[in-house]
């Protein structure tokens, strides 16, 4: 498979590109990270989807711990192994269990998540294979987080649904990782 928008050269950076790729630089990400390679080609999207994954990911309602399971399961549901390669370890690190990581990785339901991931885990499933959420399940988060914390779970859905379409469609290779994205028949 060809990277059909492989990273750019620094010195290939326009006078719109570099002030962006160095605003994720040297903000919490520390680097421009693959799916910030192919949208470098149109800064100005770049620049808004940076600055609202900066939020959804280091500062939403949610906290990270379930931030971070919520990008697994969009990782999961869109099959992209770049954000899986890069989440899967922090959503571990974070406190999601390695058991329930690698029973989303293999598209089985967990059998350890703590009750809000529990929430998550069905808000999220509901969001992205029935393109709606049950009345029960939204019940749930609100309860949890309040509105506040479930606008902010659709938008980690969302968000991390855009970036895996861009990383799909330019077909952005994962980095070197053990934690690999298991293919299926379904997939």
């Amino acid at each position: 498979m060809i990277n059909r928008l492989p990273p750019l050269a620094e010195h290939e950076w326009d006078d719109q590109q570099r002030p962006l790729a160095e605003e994720i630089i040297n903000g919490p990400r520390g680097a421009l990270l693959p799916p910030f390679e192919p949208l470098l080609r149109s800064p100005e999207l770049m620049a808004h989807a940076q600055r609202m994954g900066e939020y959804l990911r280091y500062r939403s309602a949610l906290g990270q711990r379930l931030s971070e399971l919520a990008i697994l399961m969009t990782a999961r549901h869109w099959s992209q192994p770049v954000e899986w390669a890069i989440h899967a370890p922090i959503a571990r690190e974070k406190g999601i269990s390695a058991a329930a990581v690698q029973a989303i990785n293999e598209k089985r339901l967990p059998d350890d998540l703590q009750p809000d991931e529990w929430v998550i885990y069905h808000f999220c499933q509901q969001l992205h294979q029935q393109q709606k959420v049950t009345d029960t399940t939204w019940q749930q988060a609100i309860d949890l987080w309040g509105e506040k914390g479930v606008v902010d779970l659709i938008g980690i859905n969302g968000y991390y649904s855009f970036l895996s379409m861009i990383m799909n469609g330019a077909q952005t290779p994962a980095p070197d990782s053990s934690d690999i994205l298991l293919q299926s028949a379904s997939t």
